[in-house]
């Protein structure tokens, strides 16, 4: 049976709720305005941005290069190669093709490695709001994962791993809850952090690592390479490093 409700209660039922949301509202609104307003959170402005390209040297389209700096198209970005394989990663891809865009590509590498981007005159905050996009492809168990060089030279990788076999795959990531293990910068291999990091449980995490100055930010594999063809790999495009800019401040003796 179809239930009537009588108008005049209906519009007496709208007319209390709407004097009680506006009841609500007007604390908010004299608080806004007898005092200050909380500032918004703003994301995080650009720091660096890695785009790949192919420098003149690199004329040969059949020829895949180990990338050099010629390859970052920002001159004030600059790329940095940790580990021998390192420089055993190879370009791939075609400039300006949204199929298959120029990146780099990691098969040939025969060991762990790293490579990390920075900006000559300046330091980064990645604390906060700060953030990273990058574009990935990944072949067999190979991950990405993200790598900071911090202001006093600690090397660090996180616990934060990337996988995408399909595709190229956009990922945006913060790195506030990241958990980091020191990594050393000639075998490229996790180590522990000292005594004074001890951990019962054989952990061996950077105790609060201080994002707040980062010198350098980029990406490893912990894998070799299997060689040419699908196996294991891992493959980058566009990277985009989103942080407060601090300068770096050049000591100079005075006479």
């Amino acid at each position: 049976m179809l239930r009537c409700v009588p108008m005049k209660t209906t519009i007496g039922f709208l007319g209390v709720l709407i004097c009680s949301a506006f009841a609500q509202q007007a604390p908010r609104g004299a608080a806004a305005g007898g005092g200050e307003a909380r500032p918004r959170a703003t994301v995080a402005p650009l720091f660096l941005k890695v785009d790949w390209v192919r420098p003149l040297s690199q004329d040969d389209t059949k020829v895949r290069y180990s990338p050099v700096q010629e390859n970052v198209s920002d001159p004030n970005v600059e790329i940095k190669f940790y580990g021998a394989a390192g420089k055993q990663i190879l370009t791939t891809g075609v400039p300006g093709s949204d199929v298959t865009p120029y990146g780099v590509w990691t098969g040939t590498a025969e060991g762990p490695f790293a490579v990390t981007f920075k900006l000559k005159n300046n330091y980064v905050d990645l604390t906060g709001l700060a953030n990273i996009r990058w574009f990935t492809k990944t072949s067999g168990f190979h991950v990405v994962r993200p790598v900071v060089k911090l202001a006093n030279g600690t090397l660090m990788v996180g616990d934060l791993a990337f996988s995408s076999v399909p595709k190229l795959s956009l990922s945006e990531f913060s790195l506030t809850n990241v958990r980091w293990i020191k990594l050393d910068p000639d075998r490229v291999v996790t180590v522990n952090s000292g005594p004074a990091a001890a951990n019962p449980n054989n952990e061996i995490w950077v105790p609060n690592p201080d994002l707040s100055k980062v010198d350098e930010i980029g990406f490893a594999d912990l894998m070799p390479g299997s060689g040419h063809g699908t196996g294991g790999y891992i493959q980058l495009g566009t990277i985009e490093v989103y942080g407060k800019t601090l300068p770096r401040i050049a000591t100079s003796s005075s006479r």
